[in-house]
């Protein structure tokens, strides 16, 4: 059940006579009040022949004009507007039942609290199978006007209870991170108009499209103005951004003047404020031997800043959750670049996924933007870069962006962020049908070249010696034959399989993958372009980080060594 509270108005009579009137697509059926704030002696034009909406606007307006006649300044936003509606799946309801409804509503908005016998004038008004609207004047009968600061937020929770009481559909409860939802007159302007979105709408995706390409928010402002974009900066004395509003070209209201959005009008996350403290913040310090292999191209550098997210959901400081609300942040950015440049034939579901992320990419929690630098400077590289990626380089970014939306889905759903959590879970069966399409021409090109029977069994023993629990799900996948070309192929660059199953099935893990040798290929594929490790120059590496940034090693920081198989059978090749 869904209760949204419109702006409010001044004209009582103008709102009645939309919702006794046919409404703009004749879809008004029997319009009549279900209740109101005393049903004995009010005017109902909807049974009563003789009862007009005049009356019943008067009615509803008497103590408006009776606090304007005492007062020098008179009250002219005193119409308060709340519709109600149900799920297309819910039950019919009577009267009685939305009328009791509409009593629970205005009393937890603060309209008319139980028991208050001098709160506001209000009524409920009926005029389909399943919806009412509230109107309501927001002047009480004493001449106050009432506490409706947060109403949203109460009523909200009320239709949250309402739905458990009623047995029906159950939503989840809001945060307040969610985009402004579009307005009847937004889209029904939209829809006269011929545009597929309203103006917020599309706005919005230009606005998420834009920040991979900028490093600050004039860089940002600009690159909109490029994409013709109709941009209205708010500057201080001294030349300083201080706000900004933007339109979409042909959006003009009754005058003929273009209309322009605030950006925090379109979503929580797109202010000044916060679009500056994502783009501007610096990069933390990186020891120079932090890492032993630097990407070649942005592409294998995105998977490799991926990597490094792995988002805990137990028994997290406050700082871990900004560092990984940062790093989600970063991951939408990641998302929607890597559908800019990517093939076109791989567009189209990247796109959905980075539409359907955007929600996962906010919620109550401050993000430490700094800690989500590498990822943010992936997005910029790939946004950036004039080469498209080779076909083993796209199916290791699609699928390590399906892995940190898996994780990202996860702990939301840990930390209670309900809609968070829904968001990335759509997102991952778009990137899940994108990691499809990119891997399979790989796994064609090695299904293709298959090692020999001996080199399969050899390599088997390599899985079963490495992943012992997850063998028989990864030898008897479909993909095992372009696995065991990969190995293969690792191996004749110097690499042992074995070490690298380890390390492939240590950075995902394999129980909930649908495919794990799918998984498996994409991974040993990105790891083995690098050369073999010098185990040694690894361990003095470590050591050297490890001193500098700590003054002591930790037991942690030391060189990981695998052992290995302990009977290994002779390789033979052919």
């Amino acid at each position: 059940m869904i209760a949204a509270i419109k702006p409010a108005g001044a004209n009582t009579r103008g709102l009645l006579a939309y919702l006794y009137g046919p409404g703009r697509h004749d879809e008004h059926l029997d319009p009549h009040l279900v209740t109101g704030f005393a049903m004995l002696g009010m005017p109902n034009p909807g049974r009563n022949e003789n009862a007009t909406l005049t009356d019943l606007a008067r009615h509803l307006d008497e103590p408006v004009h009776l606090r304007n006649s005492e007062f020098g300044k008179p009250v002219t936003d005193h119409v308060w507007h709340c519709p109600v509606r149900a799920a297309p799946e819910d039950r019919h309801l009577s009267d009685t039942e939305w009328a009791d409804i509409a009593q629970r509503i205005v009393s937890a908005a603060g309209i008319a609290p139980d028991g208050d016998d001098l709160a506001c004038r209000w009524i409920a008004v009926r005029h389909a199978d399943d919806h009412i609207h509230i109107l309501a004047t927001t002047v009480r009968e004493d001449g106050r006007r009432p506490k409706l600061h947060d109403s949203g937020i109460r009523v909200g929770d009320e239709c949250r209870q309402i739905e458990k009481d009623y047995g029906l559909r159950q939503l989840k409860k809001g945060d307040r991170t969610a985009a402004r939802r579009p307005t009847q007159a937004e889209m029904h302007k939209a829809e006269r108009l011929g545009w597929e979105q309203t103006s917020r709408q599309w706005l919005q995706d230009r606005i998420r499209a834009a920040i991979p390409h900028a490093t600050s928010a004039e860089e940002l402002l600009a690159y909109l103005e490029a994409d013709d974009i109709l941009v209205k900066p708010r500057r201080g004395p001294s030349g300083d951004l201080l706000g900004y509003a933007v339109g979409r070209p042909g959006d003009l209201n009754k005058d003929g003047e273009q209309i322009y959005h605030p950006g925090g009008k379109i979503a929580p996350d797109l202010t000044l404020p916060k679009l500056k403290a994502r783009l501007e913040t610096s990069a933390p310090e990186e020891h120079p031997t932090a890492r032993r292999n630097r990407p070649t191209t942005p592409w294998h550098q995105a998977t490799e800043a991926l990597d490094t997210l792995r988002p805990e959901t137990t028994n997290t400081s406050a700082d871990e959750d900004a560092r990984t609300q940062a790093n989600i942040s970063a991951l939408g950015e990641l998302i929607e670049a890597t559908a800019q440049a990517a093939p076109a034939d791989h567009r189209a579901q990247l796109r959905a996924a980075s539409t359907a992320f955007a929600r996962a990419q906010r919620s109550q929690i401050r993000a430490e933007h700094r800690a989500a630098h590498a990822l943010r400077t992936a997005a910029r590289d790939i946004a950036h870069t004039a080469t498209g990626p080779d076909g083993s380089a796209l199916a290791a970014l699609t699928a390590a962006l399906l892995w940190a939306a898996i994780l990202t889905a996860r702990w939301h759903e840990a930390k209670g962020h309900a809609h968070q959590a829904d968001a990335a879970r759509q997102a991952v069966q778009h990137l899940q049908s994108a990691a499809d399409t990119a891997l399979a021409p790989t796994l064609t090109t090695l299904q293709a070249r298959r090692p020999g029977e001996e080199t399969r069994r050899t390599l088997a023993n390599d899985v079963r010696a490495a992943v012992p629990e997850h063998a028989d799900r990864i030898l008897t996948d479909p993909g095992w034959p372009a696995l065991a070309t990969v190995l293969a192929d690792a191996e004749a660059s110097g690499h042992k399989p074995h070490h690298l199953l380890k390390e492939a099935a240590a950075q995902r893990e394999l129980t909930t993958a649908r495919q794990p040798a799918r998984v498996l290929i994409t991974r040993i594929q990105h790891t083995s372009r690098n050369p073999p490790p010098n185990r040694r120059a690894e361990a003095a590496r470590l050591r050297s980080v490890s001193a500098s940034a700590f003054g002591t090693p930790s037991p942690n920081d030391q060189p990981r060594t695998t052992a290995a198989p302990t009977s290994q059978p002779s390789r033979h090749r052919r």
